[in-house]
């Protein structure tokens, strides 16, 4: 969730990433994301030495060849469709290959990971994923609830993800997935997405070698195919930006119980810079090659060959 311009894409070349989900909506609705997806038109233009808009899996893999940066856009939350299912296909048309049902509150998608008591998918957000299916979308869980979590991966009709979160048993946070949600992920063909936001991860003072420890045993858990990393970067932002995210427009910035502001990265990761970091604290948990390349971006790969087609007619379920 980086709010991108060059430098930060330079920051992703230095640390040899080939291939990025970029937010480019969390609570807007479907105008406002128009712009957001606009302005990621202009950014790639005027960068297009470094960074290319990428819409399958083959266009990740041509980028890293030319060396290039593939940025797939994504939203952080369905607000973008609106109350119209019809907006999956627009934003779909429009580049956007990645979409998370709720962002921390309930939605008309079903339930979200704050929210007190999970609703479990609604109506509208089985039909939502029946049209990211067919589209070729990925459906992404990460701040849903776990109800909702379990009803959506029964529901889609392709693998879903969870693009950036940990076990509960690594961090205990709402944020975080409990087993249940992880193994029923897997079963499916879904992948999980190793987070090294500090929220989830633990805060600042846990090392590298939790981490790999962590993305180690889970992948004893679910298995080698079915875990990857999913860094949520925030780089380039203002404090401002994260009373945003913590906001929307839902609730009054006096109704906060402390003042938001943004967390303290871990020395061995604040940036995409570092990411050759991870290479190295797999390497020393005792991972394989094939293993590792897998975590660091073939799993990721993997799905979206799965997903990205979309379904054919014979197989949509409406």
């Amino acid at each position: 969730m980086n709010n991108w311009d060059r430098k930060v894409l330079e920051e992703l070349r230095a640390g040899g990433v080939t291939g990025v989900n970029a937010t480019c909506a969390v609570w807007d609705g479907p105008a406002d994301t128009l712009g957001a997806v606009a302005q990621w038109y202009q950014l790639a233009a005027e960068n297009d030495d470094i960074v290319t808009l990428a819409e399958t899996s083959d266009d990740i893999r041509n980028a890293k060849r030319d060396n290039r940066i593939a940025v797939l856009l994504g939203f952080q939350n369905s607000s973008p469709f609106g109350d119209d299912y019809r907006m999956v296909e627009i934003f779909h048309r429009l580049g956007v290959r990645v979409a998370q049902l709720t962002y921390n509150i309930q939605n008309l998608a079903g339930g979200a990971c704050y929210d007190e008591h999970d609703s479990g998918l609604t109506a509208f957000g089985r039909i939502m994923i029946a049209e990211m299916n067919r589209v070729g979308m990925l459906v992404d869980l990460s701040h849903v609830g776990n109800r909702t979590c379990l009803d959506a991966i029964d529901a889609s009709r392709t693998p879903v993800a969870i693009t950036h979160s940990n076990p509960t048993w690594f961090v205990d946070s709402p944020r975080n997935k409990p087993d249940e949600v992880i193994d029923a992920l897997a079963a499916r063909g879904g992948v999980i997405g190793c987070c090294l936001y500090p929220n989830v991860l633990g805060g600042e003072a846990t090392s590298s070698a939790d981490f790999a420890v962590m993305v180690a045993r889970l992948v004893d858990q679910i298995g080698p195919d079915h875990v990857a990393i999913g860094s949520d970067c925030t780089r380039n932002w203002s404090e401002d930006y994260v009373a945003w995210l913590r906001n929307g427009r839902w609730r009054p910035p006096s109704q906060n119980p402390v003042e938001p502001e943004w967390p303290m990265w871990p020395n061995w990761f604040s940036g995409p810079a570092d990411f050759p970091v991870l290479t190295e604290c797999l390497q020393k948990v005792g991972l394989d090659d094939a293993t590792i390349a897998k975590i660091l971006g073939e799993n990721w790969l993997r799905i979206f060959d799965d997903v990205f087609p979309g379904l054919p007619e014979s197989q949509e379920r409406r």
